[in-house]
């Protein structure tokens, strides 16, 4: 049986110990109980699971609330739900990139008119001083 330290955690999960405590925090992952007479708290195979998990439900877009939500989904097998928020989280990251797109043609815009040699103050430094 596997019997890892928050630290040796926190490695396999690819996280700081300092993650995974916020976690433990916020209810995400439980914290073990301290062995009798004192010692370190172990983890098993099942929190290294539990925390990739977070960081790969964070990794796409998911909020700590919808992943708290997810993990509590998991145990009710309820798919309609899960589909529900994997389609609200897809309408979220397209008005991202939408508004990445956008900031990114205004910027390509700007660096063109920077580049066209024209006098007067640059139009991208002028762009960001609207002070």
């Amino acid at each position: 049986m596997l019997e890892l330290t928050i630290a040796r955690l926190a490695e396999a999960g690819g996280v700081g110990v300092e993650t995974v405590r916020y976690y433990q925090r916020r209810g995400l992952m439980a914290q073990p109980d301290r062995p009798a007479g004192g010692g370190f708290r172990h983890y098993g195979e099942r929190d290294v699971r539990r925390l990739r998990f977070v960081r790969e439900a964070q990794t796409a877009g998911f909020k700590l609330e919808e992943i708290a939500e997810l993990l509590a989904l998991d145990a009710t097998d309820d798919r309609d739900r899960v589909r529900k928020l994997a389609r609200a989280r897809i309408a979220t990251l397209d008005e991202q990139i939408a508004a990445l797109r956008g900031a990114r043609d205004a910027l390509e815009r700007l660096a063109d008119e920077c580049g066209s040699g024209s006098a007067g103050p640059c139009p991208i430094l002028a762009a960001f001083d609207r002070g």
